[in-house]
């Protein structure tokens, strides 16, 4: 089992909603937000956690997920922000995110059918499966012919 790509599934959504939640201001993405506090190994560097988190984080502005203006150490990534890329894939609605005969106004329908939306409530349920399922989603270059709701 890879439990590393596990963690970055989690780290990435979290990452992201983070910076979906703030937009479109710039705000500074820390590591310790995303995972809690991770103590240094012996030597004071940050632990393997910690440093895979942080990596996470590059790897989305250098696929274009995110922006960002400098890093702080290895804690954060300062002025980052959705890129249109991320931002269009977040709010995108994804098919079949709704139960079948829920009434809801349009506008929540709309909010909940988001791939952000859905990836919050995994993330918030622990629900690591599904997290990696809606990440890959994220990923993928077509969203399985789903409409934008944007």
């Amino acid at each position: 089992m890879d439990l590393q790509i596990d963690d970055f599934y989690k780290d990435a959504a979290a990452g992201l909603l983070q910076l979906y939640q703030a937009f479109p201001r710039k705000v500074g993405l820390y590591v310790e937000d995303l995972i809690g506090r991770e103590e240094p190994d012996e030597f004071g560097l940050p632990s393997k956690r910690h440093q895979s988190c942080f990596g996470a984080l590059l790897w989305l502005a250098d696929e274009g997920y995110l922006r960002y203006e400098s890093t702080i150490h290895h804690d954060a990534l300062d002025q980052a922000v959705l890129s249109e890329k991320g931002f269009l894939r977040l709010s995108r609605g994804i098919p079949h995110a709704l139960r079948e005969g829920e009434t809801l106004p349009p506008s929540v329908r709309r909010v909940h059918s988001t791939l952000a939306h859905q990836l919050g409530e995994a993330l918030a349920s622990r629900h690591s499966e599904r997290v990696a399922r809606l990440t890959r989603l994220l990923f993928a270059s077509n969203l399985l012919g789903a409409s934008d709701t944007v």
